[in-house]
């Protein structure tokens, strides 16, 4: 099975408006099959759209509606359901925005607020906040670290001719690795290496250049030298986004089909078609895609919400949900620009409210 995109996503075809009635009997239409998963008739929407008119008229307000391309009839006996066209205009038209003071809202804010540890830490419980929030899929995409300063440095003696290169950086991340530093290298020439290190690294970018002192004391300098490649290795390997992915062991209750399942699960283990999938649709200018508006193949039965994370006013990460086109809109576009939000204002930018829909 092919993973690759087949087209960038393609701007929606937002339409004019469909007047108050057709609007009216649409969102029922959408907003029960996202319940029941089943095929919605007119009856069904005329006691949910709280409309004054007959049930012929419901019908053949339906039957316009499909020969317009926002329902579609999966067999003659059956009702109708939403095509990608009628989830659409549902997003762009009869989604309303939760409030800030909403239950759901008010937890993100009390995560946030209570969440501790390090940055890999809050992502990864992050992107389980959303899962639990909303049961779809969560990609949380972080930037990498090369941004943070070095809180402190340090080369740890572990005996046998090795050492440990600890940095603390001031985001909470730690990174560390072993090198060989030979049998010649003393306790004592690790300890004042490790000094001189920390002296000289200790609030310095790891995207500037690691200038790594050096020593007279041949054994000190060696040490010195082994630690200053290994900082430079640490650097080049915190320029890499971070992915978090929650909730993999739920898309089996969301999909219908298990060849969707398969290959929701094939895109997720795939890191950079991830950061790839959210990319696309952040640089499409959306914040939700539907069906084959994203542009990956293997994905026309879902939905894809995407919420930037933002860092003085650049977009450097981003949230996403990934589900079935069945969504409940509201409350996942919500939650994902709240957590959105909440982690650009960890980050140390200013939360967004993402992308047109």
């Amino acid at each position: 099975m092919s993973l690759q995109k087949s087209r960038t996503p393609a701007q929606p075809e937002h339409g004019a408006d469909l007047g108050a009635r057709k609007a009216a009997i649409l969102e029922a239409v959408v907003s029960q099959y996202i319940g029941s998963a089943q095929p919605v008739g007119s009856s069904a929407v005329a006691d949910a759209a709280g409309l004054s008119v007959s049930s012929a008229t419901i019908r053949a307000e339906m039957a316009a509606l499909e020969h317009d391309g926002f329902l579609v009839q999966p067999h003659t006996s059956a009702g109708r359901i939403p095509t990608d066209k009628g989830y659409r205009y549902f997003v762009d038209h009869l989604t309303q925005p939760t409030s800030g003071k909403s239950p759901e809202m008010v937890r993100v804010k009390r995560f946030f607020d209570d969440v501790h540890g390090g940055l890999e830490e809050v992502l990864e419980r992050s992107s389980r906040l959303l899962t639990e929030m909303t049961s779809y899929a969560s990609v949380v995409v972080a930037p990498g670290h090369t941004s943070s300063e070095i809180r402190s440095a340090q080369v740890v003696d572990l005996g046998g001719g090795h050492a440990l290169v600890l940095v603390v950086l001031t985001d909470g991340t730690v990174e560390k690795t072993s090198i060989a530093v030979g049998d010649d290298a003393t306790s004592d020439a690790i300890a004042h290496a490790s000094q001189l290190v920390n002296d000289a690294l200790t609030g310095a970018r790891l995207n500037a250049p690691i200038a790594v002192p050096t020593s007279a004391d041949p054994a000190v300098a060696a040490v010195l030298n082994h630690a200053g490649e290994a900082i430079g290795a640490l650097a080049t390997g915190a320029a890499s986004e971070q992915v978090f992915v929650g909730g993999p062991s739920r898309l089996a209750g969301a999909f219908d089909a298990v060849e969707t399942v398969r290959s929701v699960l094939s895109i997720l283990e795939q890191q950079l078609v991830v950061v790839s999938l959210l990319r696309d649709v952040l640089d499409a200018g959306l914040s939700v895609a539907i069906g084959h508006e994203h542009g990956y193949e293997p994905l026309a039965s879902c939905a894809v919400i995407v919420a930037p994370v933002v860092i003085d006013d650049e977009a450097v990460g981003a949230v996403g949900l990934l589900g079935p086109t069945r969504m409940q809109y509201p409350a996942a576009i919500a939650a994902a620009r709240a957590v959105g939000s909440e982690l650009s204002g960890r980050l140390g930018g200013r939360g967004g409210e993402g992308g047109a829909a």
